[in-house]
Formats: structure tokens, C-alpha cells, sequence
């Protein structure tokens, strides 16, 4: 297998709501938040989305996002993503996971039948909130190697 690049999407979370449980072993915490921003590349456009990620006690986060992108040609391509999330040794929150979409433009629907890889980072701001980088790389098969 190789990784081809698709898109970079660069994004906030300028809505947030989150919930927290306290137990024995920690704390628990569970958020919705609203995701806005652009993708760029082979998939150019819009993106909006919401994720429901939950932060388990010993810091790890899971993101799972539902969104759109709007692309500026005029397609709509859905997407889904699972990862996780960790801190990282340069102080930025490390991203990775995997990525799926659905469209019915013709233009796009090779993406139905592309699995992707995603890697990024939380990059906070200086006086407060933050942004997610994000690269999607398609996953290419390729055959295995004799041994």
C-alpha cells in the first residue's frame, strides 16, 4: 500500500458543549463541537462538520466527525472520520485516523470506494482557542510482496 495526497483541511470549532464524569478512575469527559473551515487539493472546498469526541481519563481523545465538504465546483461530498488523539512531544495535540466519503457527483464518486488516512495536529492560538490541520491521504493498494 501506498499514501497518495488527497487534501489538507484547516479548520475551528467555533461552537462547543461538553460534560464531564468524574468516577474512580478519573474524569470522562464527553463534547460536541462545530467544525468550519477549507479543504485544499484534489478536493477543494467548504468544509462543515460536528464531532462528538470523548476524552478519555488518561487524556486520550477520540474524534468522530460527520461533515460536508462543499466543494467549489459545486459537488457535495460527505465525509466520515475516527481517530485519536494524543499529546505530542512539541506541545500540539497529534491527530490520527481514518477517513471515509460519499457522493453522488460523478465527478467524485471514485471517493465512495477510497479508504484514507489522516494525519494533523491541534495548533493552539496564542490568545486562546485553536485550529486542526489535517492531511487525508488515499490509501492505494498495492500487491504484497513475495517473501
Amino acid at each position: 500500500m501506498r499514501l497518495e495526497p488527497l487534501y489538507r483541511a484547516t479548520f475551528t470549532t467555533p461552537e462547543s458543549w461538553h460534560a464531564q464524569l468524574r468516577g474512580e478512575h478519573g474524569v470522562e469527559e464527553q463534547g460536541f463541537l462545530i467544525a468550519e473551515g477549507r479543504t485544499e487539493g484534489r478536493v477543494t472546498g467548504r468544509l462543515r462538520a460536528s464531532n462528538f469526541p470523548r476524552r478519555r481519563a488518561d487524556g486520550a481523545q477520540t474524534p468522530d466527525f460527520r461533515g460536508v465538504i462543499e466543494a467549489d465546483d459545486g459537488a457535495v461530498i460527505l465525509f466520515s472520520w475516527h481517530g485519536f488523539g494524543r499529546a505530542g512531544s512539541t506541545g500540539a495535540r497529534e491527530l490520527i485516523g481514518s477517513l471515509t466519503h460519499l457522493s453522488d457527483d460523478e465527478r467524485y464518486a471514485w471517493l465512495n470506494a477510497a479508504m484514507c488516512a489522516v494525519e494533523g495536529e491541534v495548533r493552539p492560538h496564542p490568545g486562546g482557542g485553536f485550529s486542526v490541520v489535517v492531511d487525508v491521504l488515499e490509501m492505494v493498494w498495492a500487491p504484497l510482496a513475495d517473501s
